[in-house]
């Protein structure tokens, strides 16, 4: 292929890129942007095999590695589960970490190509910042992997004077970046890279461990965006437009998703990735006198459809818990059934419901749940005085009114779903174990509350029998 169709192709690739994130902005048009993306990505992929920089020695090498990865990737999409996607999203943002780290060491150590002067200084800048964004992206991936699977617990590690650890790594990192650009050997500057390395590895895992349960979904966010960032560099060490333009793309929309999050939570993000917000959760919520913190009033799931039965507008609040009980098909069953019964029934979605952004969304997707019933909390909070049954599936911090009520909550401020100015409002959850950021949840003790304990899915599946009945 020659260098014009190369560039041809590569620009074909970029704005079928931009296209798939316009498609991924709205559920009605996330399949098209998704295929945008598929194509997007075999044109690229074909431009960057058969394009004028690689030899016919080395295609047998390149087809290898696609086949191995490519079998990986198939494995992991058909056995993952949709409640594991969020530390599968965070395991594949290490591996972009990682690739940066090696692109950058390879691209140091490479002979083959010789700069000087100032074309020199640039090249190394080049490799010393991508491996840094590299190093970093990679070690807090893997953390926020570990803390998504719970393999590591969600409660923050608060080291003593970690902002005067953080400024030492800070001013270490620069005073390495200065021995690499005025280092008088290979071996120098190796050392130089090896040492920022290690110093962007501890950083990255210093800083995923110091940020609580509650701030996970903005963890996951943030470090797609450090992926982006990452792919950019190991663009610009390449010499490649297409990696440059497609990292600074999903850079910057993953720092835009960052922000909206944030202002989801009512969090500054400096503060978030200062960490100390949130526990391990898991924890029975109680006074100070060690009793409980109030009353709930229990329901089975024969009274709940009863009080679904008779109700004219309903609102169902998904959370994490009906992702891990796989419940979504049996919500869409219990929507359909109250839909042709005449039922106003419609989703809210928090921006920060489950561990990653949209993850409700694309479980209700899934389950074929209608998209123009799937709203979000600014577009429904204003209807919850008007509704006769708010329903909250597996779901704490989103529905907390401490965050209105409560100025010394650790999530005070932070916007929620008003569950509780419904009629009447059900929780379902399996105990009254506190939620993700292990905090305080009245909600469970309003006189208008019901409790539906029990395993989301079978609580649900009885319900949906009662509706039959």
């Amino acid at each position: 292929m020659s260098a014009n169709l190369s560039t041809i192709a590569y620009i074909g690739a970029i704005i079928l890129f931009i296209l798939s994130l316009g498609g991924l902005s709205t559920p009605v048009t996330a399949r098209r942007g998704n295929l945008y993306g598929i194509i997007g990505m075999t044109l690229a992929v074909l431009a960057s095999v058969f394009g004028p920089r690689v030899t016919l020695a080395g295609i047998p090498w390149i087809v290898g590695a696609m086949v191995v990865g490519g079998s990986i990737g198939l494995v992991a999409a058909r056995r993952v589960q949709m409640t594991q996607m969020p530390e599968l999203v965070a395991l594949m943002h290490s591996l972009v970490g990682l690739a940066a780290c090696l692109v950058g060491f390879a691209s140091y150590i490479d002979t083959s190509i010789v700069f000087s002067g100032a074309e020199k200084a640039i090249h190394e800048l080049e490799i010393y910042v991508g491996i840094y964004i590299g190093a970093v992206t990679f070690s807090g991936s893997v953390i926020a992997f570990g803390k998504l699977s719970g393999k590591i617990g969600g409660k923050p590690m608060l080291l003593p004077a970690r902002h005067w650890l953080n400024l030492i790594g800070a001013l270490l990192v620069i005073y390495s970046a200065w021995a690499f650009l005025q280092a008088k050997t290979p071996a120098d500057g190796a050392t130089a890279l090896a040492v920022m390395t290690v110093i962007g590895l501890l950083f990255g895992i210093h800083m995923v461990m110091a940020i609580g349960g509650a701030d996970m979904p903005v963890v996951v966010s943030m470090l797609n965006s450090y992926s982006g960032w990452a792919a950019a560099a190991t663009g610009f060490m390449l010499s490649n437009d297409l990696l440059i333009v497609v990292g600074a793309l999903v850079g910057s929309s993953g720092a835009i998703l960052s922000y909206i999050m944030c202002r989801a939570m009512n969090r500054n993000f400096i503060s978030v990735i200062a960490g100390g917000f949130g526990t391990a959760g898991g924890t029975v919520v109680a006074k100070a006198d060690g009793q409980p913190a109030g009353e709930v009033i229990a329901i089975s799931a024969v009274e709940t459809a009863e009080l679904l039965r008779e109700a004219k507008n309903v609102i169902i609040v998904p959370g994490y818990g009906m992702a891990v009980a796989q419940a979504q098909h049996t919500v869409y069953e219990i929507t359909r059934l109250l839909r042709e019964k005449g039922v106003n029934v419609r989703f809210g979605i928090h921006p920060v419901a489950g561990r990653m952004p949209g993850h409700m969304n694309v479980l209700l997707a899934e389950a074929k749940v209608p998209y123009d019933i799937v709203m979000e909390m600014d577009e429904l909070n204003g209807d919850f005085p008007g509704t006769d049954v708010s329903i909250v599936i597996g779901a704490n911090d989103i529905v907390n009114p401490s965050a209105e009520d409560d100025p010394g909550s650790p999530i005070a401020g932070m916007p929620v779903l008003e569950v509780w100015k419904a009629k009447t409002s059900i929780v379902m959850k399996r105990s009254m174990a506190s939620g993700y950021a292990g905090v305080d949840n009245p909600l469970f003790y309003k006189d208008n509350n019901r409790m539906l304990f029990g395993d989301a899915k079978k609580m649900l599946d009885e319900v949906l029998a009662a509706l039959k009945a």
